[in-house]
């Protein structure tokens, strides 16, 4: 139905209007009564075999929402409905922002990618905190924090901690976002010495907590090798929980789509398809070069039950989607948990 139906209407809207369209018509249908029953036999799909453990949470499936599409945690009730394992809300950032100006968000529909340059733009770490506290599903949540594009990377760690301290009771997880091509000199902390000096500077706060939480890296495709290999010491150095692999790409090469087309949504990050081969090359190196041991969130091109499987294949401990759940729409989620059950079982045979 969403592909014959409500797609090709919501492709004719402007990506951002499209995008609350949807949201908010979901929000109305779970206030009719009977409606939650409803979409959730239609998207979700229960399995014992699909639970998981990762970095001390107990997932339900491993099949989770990608940072970006419920940056102020304003639909984690209605997303729990859709079958997903968790959510990962935000980018969140200390103070509220509106982000770059619009338009920022362009669809790239011949390479099923999309291009954004949102900016963090978000209500602030005691809005998202503040809903979180009244929500009612019990899924987990990871939340995704950033710095304020007005602070400098030199106090870069005290926004970071501030959205600890706001977040922390409410959120399962954190993820500290420094892989983001939307905030001007964001990129740089992913340099070895800023990102050392961050991340123990937050690790220290979150540790000081009474339950400290799993905190994860996000990281960008671009990464080099060389890069990757620092994340992972880094990453034992100040005792990540995990990895997320990765973020949108600053490329725009091997792609359907007309150049002037592409030239003409401007700078941003790519999602979707074309990202699909090199995060999956990114999540086997940090495997590989980890020999396991460190838990990776496979995000990037993710369409279909096999795209799933491949990342997982890879050595992605879960999976996140997000253009792919904006191409496909919501029963994508329940085709991959159906998909990874039946192979469970297969291999259990």
């Amino acid at each position: 139905m969403y592909k014959s139906l409500l797609k090709p209407l919501l492709f004719q809207l402007e990506p951002e209007k499209a995008h609350h369209v949807v949201f908010d018509n979901l929000r109305r249908m779970r206030q009719v009564p009977g409606m939650t029953a409803l979409m959730r036999s239609l998207y979700d799909y229960a399995n014992p075999v699909l639970e998981r453990e990762v970095f001390g949470l107990k997932f339900r499936n491993p099949v989770g929402l990608a940072a970006g599409l419920d940056k102020n945690a304003e639909f984690t009730d209605e997303l729990a409905t859709l079958g997903f394992g968790f959510v990962e809300i935000g980018t969140v950032t200390p103070r509220p922002q509106p982000g770059n100006p619009a338009p920022r968000l362009f669809r790239l529909p011949a390479d099923e990618a999309l291009i954004n340059r949102m900016g963090f733009n978000n209500e602030g770490a005691a809005a998202a905190a503040a809903r979180l506290r009244r929500r009612r599903s019990t899924m987990i949540i990871g939340g995704n924090i950033g710095k304020n594009k007005d602070t400098p990377n030199e106090q870069a760690a005290a926004d970071y901690m501030a959205c600890v301290d706001a977040l922390h009771e409410v959120v399962d997880y954190f993820v500290v976002n420094v892989s983001s091509p939307n905030t001007p000199n964001l990129r740089q902390l992913q340099e070895r010495e800023p990102l050392i000096q961050l991340l123990q500077q937050v690790q220290e706060r979150n540790l000081a907590k009474p339950k400290p939480r799993p905190l994860l890296l996000k990281i960008a495709p671009d990464l080099s090798d060389f890069q990757l290999s620092d994340i992972l010491l880094i990453a034992k150095e100040t005792q990540l929980s995990g990895l997320v692999a990765t973020n949108t790409t600053i490329g725009r090469e091997g792609l359907q789509t007309a150049p002037a087309t592409v030239e003409q949504a401007g700078a941003g990050g790519l999602s979707g398809r074309p990202l699909r081969e090199r995060a999956t090359e990114v999540i086997r190196y940090l495997h590989r070069h980890s020999d396991g041991a460190l838990p990776i969130i496979g995000v990037g091109g993710i369409a279909s039950a096999r795209d799933a499987q491949e990342k997982l294949a890879a050595g992605a401990s879960l999976v996140q989607l997000y253009t792919g759940f904006v191409y496909e729409g919501p029963a994508l989620v329940k085709r991959i948990n159906q998909a990874l059950a039946a192979e469970t079982h297969h291999t259990a045979h």
